[in-house]
């Protein structure tokens, strides 16, 4: 961890638990966080996934990691390149490691996210947001800048709470109602180079997990306002 790191807490969560991880970089051509992207940790416990995140082998890290009662663990300076997103794109912009914070949550996506993790994720988010100045519509899940690569945080994950609060950005119409899918889609910020159907299946992810089957009318009602 470097000097940024922050030893006594964050206002409104507590005292900040600290497990240094060695998997960092710098952030390369001096870039700086402009969006959050939000996974979960697919394992069946906070212990495993500490242990993952920690484990130089692994070569995966995140900033943070919530568990399931609330508590943040802070593993990676926010100055610094965490390894968490890979491969992938939004709003046309790549290296979204060296762009980004990572944010995991405790949960193998298949129960809901339990109140005491979505209200410490609220002010944490509500935190990194004020401090590098990100916009609610760059708080993202993996599956929106890996589509088809990645699912989490995956349906269970509540984006329209955040998006009350002004935490994510809202889910309206596009600006143009005659705009076709890809394009709307590309608009909103899903500029990672897919198959349509996939691309589909990512936005639905996000927005609208209950709906199935082919491309509807519908789906042209799922994206941020740009």
């Amino acid at each position: 961890m470097g000097s940024d790191a922050i030893p006594h807490g964050l206002p409104g969560l507590g005292r900040l638990q600290l497990r240094p991880s060695p998997n960092f970089g710098p952030r390369r051509d001096g870039l700086r966080p402009e969006i959050v992207v939000i996974h979960y940790t697919a394992m069946a416990s906070v212990e495993a996934a500490l242990e993952r995140l920690c484990d130089p082998e692994a070569e995966v890290s995140a900033h943070y990691l919530i568990d399931r009662v609330g508590a943040v663990t802070q593993l990676v300076d926010e100055a610094h390149r965490a390894w968490h997103a890979g491969a992938g794109e939004w709003r046309g912009l790549q290296d979204i490691n060296s762009r980004s914070i990572g944010i995991e949550l405790d949960n193998t996506g298949e129960t809901p996210f339990p109140e005491p993790q979505m209200a410490a994720l609220e002010c944490l988010l509500a935190q990194i947001m004020a401090r590098w100045g990100i916009r609610p519509e760059n708080v993202i899940g993996h599956s929106d800048m890996a589509p088809g690569r990645k699912q989490d945080p995956g349906p269970r994950f509540d984006w329209s709470r955040l998006a009350r609060l002004g935490l994510a950005g809202p889910v309206t119409s596009p600006t143009q109602a005659e705009v076709d899918f890809v394009t709307a889609a590309r608009q909103a910020g899903f500029t990672a180079e897919v198959e349509p159907d996939m691309l589909v299946s990512a936005t639905r992810l996000r927005f609208a997990p209950w709906r199935q089957g082919p491309l509807t009318p519908e789906d042209l009602m799922l994206f941020h306002r740009i």
